[in-house]
């Protein structure tokens, strides 16, 4: 019996190990997963947050290299509005995203640029580092916050068509439209306008191709994030953001007349700018909003999954407490053995049959041949 109790409880030992082991390593994987997915994720709206900075510095750049050309030597406020904030963001999150040292250059480059001087094409080439440096740290910052990696694919396409479709188009559209105006306003000798020809000619050719590139891709990758998506809002948001942007893209191309006979128009060009700059804008702003809500939907369910795992951890582990206490008890049991019945009364009594069973009279009996008087004293036979 002994033997038998003892094989049962190692049998139930080894059988709550056979359990416990499983699922305490399938707890860990699904906590350990939930918790990488959890810091993606944070990390991830970061990113936004970084790139959501970005978008109105490039286009203030724009802005301020249309300006050097024209010969406005103090950079716009809006530049210096732009600097300002993402100086701030960098110091709240660069460290987390790895762009303290890409930023800290990219920012004195910005601030020297107002002390760059001498020709028209000095001047472009300095300003064509700085936005080439800016869209860098772009690629950067969706490298380094997992956006380009994200597994979704609404929101890859989004941060695809915000973190490199949307800024190289805002560039090249600028750089087209100064292309243009450099090569209408050339000065000095034959030679020297057929060199500076030479040498910007390609360049416009090139900024315009690059135009259209990245206007057909924008487009694409928004219309693959609507067609795959849970946003209710994606859809009616991109709309008339995406046409006003294409629109003021076409306005400037045609102002810009590449490939004509006629002069850029510079109006024309300016009117175009200033509708591209407000569609920009907005376009930046729809993106940024649908990243984030897509974000911490993802966010929310993650911590939803975190608690139903705290929860199914819990159960199992009170199950197993549950076995563990069984077991004991039942090991408590077997060695005390099972219980007396009480006695009854009459067991407790002596046996009628019993011929040694004590007897105590009311009164002795009195001797043989003793006569007992009335006052129960013992008379002698011989008084008889």
């Amino acid at each position: 019996m002994a033997a038998t109790s003892r094989l049962r409880s190692a049998l139930a030992v080894v059988l709550t190990i056979l359990i416990l082991a499983p699922a305490g390593m399938l707890f860990f994987r699904v906590w350990q997963q939930n918790a990488d997915e959890r810091d993606d994720t944070k990390r991830e709206q970061q990113g936004v947050e970084y790139l959501g900075g970005l978008a109105p510095l490039v286009s203030a750049l724009t802005e301020a290299q249309s300006s050097a050309l024209q010969g406005v030597a103090k950079a716009p406020a809006s530049l210096t509005t732009a600097v300002s904030r993402m100086a701030a963001i960098d110091e709240r999150i660069g460290d987390d995203l790895g762009t303290r040292e890409r930023w800290t250059g990219l920012r004195d480059r910005i601030n020297r640029l107002s002390s760059v001087a001498g020709q028209p094409l000095q001047i472009y080439q300095a300003n064509v580092e700085v936005t080439n440096l800016t869209l860098a740290l772009f690629t950067s910052v969706s490298d380094n916050s997992t956006l380009s990696r994200d597994p979704d694919n609404d929101l890859s396409h989004l941060q695809q068509a915000f973190a490199a479709d949307l800024p190289n188009t805002t560039v090249m559209v600028s750089r087209m439209g100064d292309l243009a105006l450099m090569l209408a306003n050339l000065t000095g000798n034959s030679q020297a306008r057929q060199q500076t020809q030479a040498t910007l000619l390609p360049q416009f050719g090139a900024a315009v191709l690059a135009v259209n590139t990245n206007v057909a891709s924008l487009t694409d990758n928004l219309q693959a994030a609507v067609d795959d998506t849970d946003s209710t809002t994606l859809s009616g948001s991109l709309v008339t953001t995406v046409d006003a942007f294409r629109r003021g893209v076409e306005s400037f191309i045609r102002g810009a007349s590449p490939g004509g006979s006629n002069a850029p128009n510079a109006a024309a060009m300016a009117t175009a700018q200033s509708q591209l700059q407000t569609s920009l804008s907005g376009l930046s702003g729809v993106l940024v909003r649908e990243m984030r809500g897509l974000l911490e939907s993802r966010s929310d369910r993650l911590d939803s999954r975190r608690i139903e795992t705290i929860a199914m951890g819990a159960l199992v582990f009170l199950l197993v407490l549950a076995a563990v206490l069984m077991i004991a008890t039942g090991r408590r049991k077997d060695r005390t053995g099972p219980a007396r019945e009480p006695r009854s009364l009459a067991d407790s009594l002596p046996s009628a049959r019993d011929p040694f069973a004590a007897h105590v009279p009311d009164q002795a009996s009195p001797p043989y041949g003793a006569e007992v008087g009335p006052d129960r004293r013992e008379r002698s036979g011989a008084l008889r």
